[in-house]
């Protein structure tokens, strides 16, 4: 695995350093890649729900199915409100 240098602000260095029990190249290298994904607009599902925190994982997962069904089309519906009111014109 390859290895960065990474500058920080003294000010955010020291309010890391207050949480020591945070890996935070952990953090930065989730960020990082999470941010790679986003820039090339590809985001699997799997890779997306492997970014949400664990609880919202696990509630995603118990969700029952029809809820689920409900919210997407429910989703879906506001979405296509929300693009029609940007393609028309005032």
């Amino acid at each position: 695995m390859a290895h960065i240098t990474l500058s920080i602000p003294d000010e955010v260095y020291r309010e890391m350093k207050r949480s020591s029990e945070i890996k935070w190249s952990e953090i930065a290298r989730a960020s990082i890649i999470a941010h790679l994904k986003t820039n090339r607009k590809v985001i699997r599902s799997k890779e997306l729900l492997e970014m949400l925190p664990k609880e919202t994982r696990e509630s995603i997962r118990s969700t029952k199915e029809e809820v689920a069904i409900r919210f997407a089309k429910r989703v879906e519906k506001e979405e296509w409100k929300r693009v029609k009111s940007l393609t028309q014109t005032s």
